[in-house]
């Protein structure tokens, strides 16, 4: 069966939209659950509606956007027209180089304690992680109704700060292959 999304690309790409959900980045999964689940039943084939239902694959993958803490800030993002990416590759001042120091301190740590130390520093990974998704939700809670290139672009900056703590936490899994790796 062929569904028909009755969206434009841009309105695909908008996981807000697609559920029905307000454009923040503070939502309740709950709510997303419930929007979801709403939407879905309303892609049923049998389900009838004046519109034509939007296509559950186009539904899924907006959940698990919304729903996966970074994906949803990279979305919001992409929605207020901030820079992707590609656009801005800009770290916080200073960030590369704690960031290589951090990282021969983990090596020596690894070295010579194991999987205890490996642990700890996985710990220290998602505290890390845990403080640039609070940035990026006060600076997201922060913007007006009409938010300047320049804010939006500060967030963009933590979210690549982000990205790089989320890729040494996937480096710091014993199991880790680099061959497999996903830097996107």
């Amino acid at each position: 069966m062929t569904y028909h999304t009755g969206m434009n690309d841009q309105e695909m790409r908008n996981p807000f939209q697609a559920l029905g959900l307000p454009v923040a980045y503070d939502i309740d999964r709950d709510r997303v659950e419930r929007a979801y689940r709403a939407k879905l039943s309303q892609a049923h084939p049998d389900a009838g509606g004046g519109d034509q239902p939007t296509d559950p694959a186009t539904l899924n993958e907006a959940r698990a956007a919304i729903l996966d803490d970074e994906q949803r800030a990279i979305r919001l993002l992409a929605v207020l027209g901030g820079p992707d990416a590609s656009a801005c590759r800009d770290l916080p001042d200073g960030f590369l180089m704690d960031m290589m120091m951090t990282r021969q301190e983990i090596e020596a740590a690894i070295d010579s304690g194991g999987d205890e130390e490996r642990a700890q520093w996985e710990e220290w990974g998602i505290a890390q992680r845990r403080a640039y998704r609070d940035q990026v939700s006060e600076m997201f809670n922060s913007l007006g109704s009409d938010p300047d290139m320049e804010q939006l672009r500060t967030i963009r900056v933590l979210l690549n700060a982000w990205r790089y703590i989320e890729r040494l936490i996937e480096q710091l899994d014993p199991e880790y292959d680099p061959a497999q790796a996903d830097f996107s």
